[in-house]
């Protein structure tokens, strides 16, 4: 697992208009090939009558899932320029459609790539994008009596609260950067007077957004 990647938020669309033509570009955080063909499949069924639904996706820790599909327009105008700008934003688990209704006016090679290349951009701003950190999960075990001070504690330090449990006991799970850890245990159990029993129960990611 990686220590940390960037990719979608989720779903989003953004339309611009170029020359009369419009450009509605269609953005979605995937997991795997068959999802991004889904999506991919569900945008195209949408938009039948559009002269282009081209598209591209990049998925995989290693990137190792790629692909461009121009639909229709010149050989490298479109999802080629649209898969580059999942690579330099280095955005990963990330499909794009981007559907044209031709207005009218030709736009050459040089206008068709700038322009797919906007539209890219400007629906993955408007999605927004996350950061995906990879934590380790504590669990710390507690009387109901310590719930209010550790409870604040924690939601102004360095350590991220991600869910309590109100159990026999209190049960915080919080997540721990890496490197973190054995200053974590030492931070509840001095919080708690040595009162809390602590554990590490899993890793996940955190997101942020950038």
């Amino acid at each position: 697992m990686l220590p940390s990647y960037y990719t979608v938020k989720g779903y989003g669309e953004h339309e611009l208009t170029i020359q009369k033509s419009r450009f509605i570009a269609y953005v979605q955080r995937v997991t795997s090939e068959d999802e991004a063909r889904n999506f991919i499949d569900s945008i195209k069924k949408k938009h039948r009558d559009a002269n282009h639904n081209c598209s591209c996706y990049m998925i995989g820790e290693q990137d190792l899932i790629q692909k461009a599909n121009d639909d229709g327009e010149p050989s490298g105008t479109a999802g080629v320029p649209m898969l580059e700008v999942l690579k330099q934003r280095k955005l990963k688990d990330t499909v794009v459609v981007v559907t044209r209704y031709f207005g009218g006016i030709k736009l050459g090679a040089g206008g068709l790539i700038r322009a797919y290349g906007s539209a890219t951009s400007e629906g993955i701003n408007t999605t927004g994008v996350v950061e995906r950190q990879l934590m380790s999960i504590y669990s710390s075990t507690f009387d109901y009596t310590l719930l209010g001070k550790v409870e604040n504690e924690i939601r102004s330090s360095q350590f991220k609260l991600k869910k309590i449990d109100y159990l026999e006991q209190v049960a915080l799970e919080a997540f721990v950067k890496d490197g973190d850890e054995e200053s974590f245990q030492e931070w509840m159990q001095n919080l708690t007077n040595g009162q809390a029993t602590i554990q590490q129960v899993g890793q996940s990611y955190m997101e942020k957004q950038v």
